[in-house]
């Protein structure tokens, strides 16, 4: 192995000659290199490898080519680039063909290697590296479209990016985006060559020499991949991708005809199909009346295509009665009108056909329950409020499981000062399972705290506990405790901390409040903080999700010391100095919980053995007691 090394080594030598010869290194900085270079080769030719210490290689060799950029720029000198930055990028090759030998599934170290090629413009290596990770990853379409395109926009090989992508399909047959992609290939190249030939005619060139076959100038290539996607792929959403491919080239009028007509007529019964037809009325034109000024005539023309469009609407919703028709009416009637406008004529049609659209819908029952809520919110925004409570209420008759549904309706009560809310809320947690609730116990908590007395909103909170899911009491505990100090001071905060202490399960957050709580008392008390610690420590200090939690961050072993400092910052605050023996007990229990099975931590602040064993002589038979004292 070391005689390998050396070779390799001993290989790099000319190309470090000439980077001290034409002065973009000096001599320091050559040895550097071959310094680091024999610690890299080391590590790649040891019988265990590790594609970090690949990766680190490459890594290395890419920002030494970078450097010797820079180097070159500074000094204006751009000659030797042969016997210089040739031989790294070769070396870089190599590693990377290494590697990916190695660890063939990696896919990202075969992008890393195509990305490295092109910005060296090494097409020939590339097309390897493709040939290579295709022969690799069959079962990856993008990476055939990846190389596809590379063919047909870097190397301007139509027929090898077709070839490319009737391999894929031959793998891939039912692939969407492999069509797709092919589909936009053929148009893109018809178009390359209808400029071709206009340019040659332009310039009255003989094109005798060149071939240009009308049918491939016209699109026919795309046509018959389109009849052939079409076998094989069902659905509207296909054909309206392909036909918004066709869309942009502008010699494909008879192609997008030809889809528009199988669209309809094999997709007659799925609402993409009329929410298209719908809205391609507003790409139409309209005959607006001549006596109008030309903001009118915008202003009517755009009316006249927005009724269009909702005549087709109406033939579909007839034709076809289902929620997802429906929806499309609806969020149609929804753009429309968040459209800005000045016409106020147009405004009032728009919020006049959306109010219609939903009641229609509702009538039919095929509204769907997310689109009730904006049906609500909209009401409120134009003044509607008895209709907006109506439709609130109907809502969750309809959908009467539904949380978001109940918490919209009490949003309406609430903000109108309804006298109903109270049985509402009752109603609401009745019909609702006990799972997933705590949205409305949220919200009729805190409805209570402004509208109820302190003993009816205290009952409210001890009655959510027990009805709504244990890991949803986490957070109601959390606001009892917040509210309690708001509302009745320290005392209270300690009575509700004290009734619930034993009632799991917790949230760290709940144990942090009562500190907080107790350190801004102002005869705050050491053995009721000892309290919370502990509580706090016997709840979360034994895993490590409750260690990172309190961290902010995933812990090493070392990093648990920051517990106990949090520890002795709190007791420091508190008092204004350390509270000694009590102090360090947390400490140490804190760092026993946390790191008994990891390196041992140095207890900060406190260095002297003998001090500690005098002060402390029930710990001295305690391994990480006595640990680097």
């Amino acid at each position: 192995m070391a005689e390998r090394i050396e070779q390799r080594i001993e290989a790099r030598l000319p190309e470090l000659e000439q980077l001290e010869r034409v002065g973009l290194f000096t001599r320091k900085e050559i040895r550097a290199v071959i310094k680091k270079a024999s610690a890299l080769e080391y590590k790649i030719q040891r019988r265990a490898l590790h594609k970090e210490d690949f990766i680190n290689y490459i890594q290395y060799e890419i920002n030494l080519l970078e450097l010797i950029k820079k180097r070159r720029s500074r000094i204006g000198y751009s000659f030797k680039k042969d016997e210089i930055e040739y031989s790294i990028v070769q070396r870089i090759h190599g590693l990377f063909k290494r590697a990916t030998e190695k660890w063939k599934d990696d896919v990202q170290l075969w992008l890393s290697h195509v990305a490295f090629c092109r910005k060296w413009n090494k097409k020939n290596q590339l097309s390897k590296v493709f040939s290579a990770m295709l022969a690799i990853h069959p079962n990856k379409p993008a990476l055939w479209i990846m190389a596809a395109k590379w063919e047909m926009e870097e190397r301007f090989s139509s027929e090898s990016a077709r070839h490319l992508f009737l391999r894929a399909l031959r793998f891939h047959p039912e692939s969407t985006k492999l069509y797709q992609e092919y589909f936009r290939m053929e148009l893109m190249h018809a178009e390359k060559q209808r400029k071709e030939k206009k340019e040659f005619e332009q310039a009255k060139m003989d094109l005798g020499e060149f071939s240009y076959s009308e049918e491939v100038l016209n699109g026919e290539m795309a046509r018959i991949i389109y009849r052939n996607a079409i076998e094989k792929i069902k659905g509207a959403e296909f054909y309206l991708s392909l036909l918004s491919i066709a869309k942009l080239f502008d010699f494909t009028q008879d192609l997008q005809k030809e889809i528009l007509e199988n669209l309809q007529a094999e997709n007659a019964d799925d609402p993409l199909t009329w929410d298209y037809m719908a809205r391609r009325e507003l790409e139409m034109g309209s005959l607006p009346s001549p006596e109008c000024t030309s903001k009118q005539m915008k202003a009517s023309e755009v009316a006249q295509k927005e009724e269009r469009c909702c005549a087709v609407f109406d033939e579909a919703v007839t034709a076809l009665p289902t929620e997802a028709m429906w929806k499309c009416y609806v969020t149609f009637c929804l753009e429309r009108l968040n459209r800005k406008t000045n016409s106020e004529e147009l405004r009032r049609k728009r919020l006049e056909r959306t109010l219609c659209v939903f009641s229609r819908a509702h009538e039919s029952t095929l509204l769907p329950e997310t689109l009730y809520k904006q049906w609500v919110h909209l009401l409120l925004e134009v003044g509607l409020t008895e209709k907006a409570t109506e439709v609130a209420a109907a809502a969750t008759k309809r959908f009467s499981q539904s949380v978001e549904m109940w918490h919209t309706r009490l949003q309406v009560l609430i903000k109108l000062n309804s006298s109903d809310v109270a049985q509402c809320f009752e109603e609401a947690v009745r019909q609702v399972k006990s799972k997933g609730c705590l949205p409305l116990w949220t919200l009729w908590v805190e409805w209570s705290e402004g509208a109820n007395s302190k003993e009816d909103t205290q009952a409210l909170y001890q009655r959510s506990l027990f009805v709504i899911n244990p890991a949803d009491s986490v957070t109601m505990k959390e606001k009892y405790l917040d509210w309690a100090y708001r509302h009745g001071g320290y005392k209270k905060a300690k009575k509700v901390f004290t009734s619930l202490h034993e009632s799991r399960p917790f949230s760290l957050e709940f144990f942090r409040k009562m500190i907080e709580i107790e350190k801004e008392q102002e005869s705050c008390k050491m053995l009721n903080l000892r309290e919370y610690y502990e509580r706090a420590l016997r709840e979360f200090g034994s895993t490590d999700s409750g260690v990172e939690a309190f961290l902010g961050a995933k812990p090493s072993p070392r990093q648990t010391s920051k517990l106990r400092e949090h520890s002795l910052e709190s007791f420091e605050d508190a008092r204004g100095r350390a509270s000694g023996k009590i102090c360090f007990q947390i400490h140490f229990a804190a760092n026993w919980t946390l790191v008994k099975n990891a390196d041992y931590i140095e207890l900060a602040n406190v260095s002297d053995r003998q001090y500690r064993s005098a002060e402390f002589p029930e710990l001295v038979g305690c391994p990480h007691f006595c640990t680097r004292f």
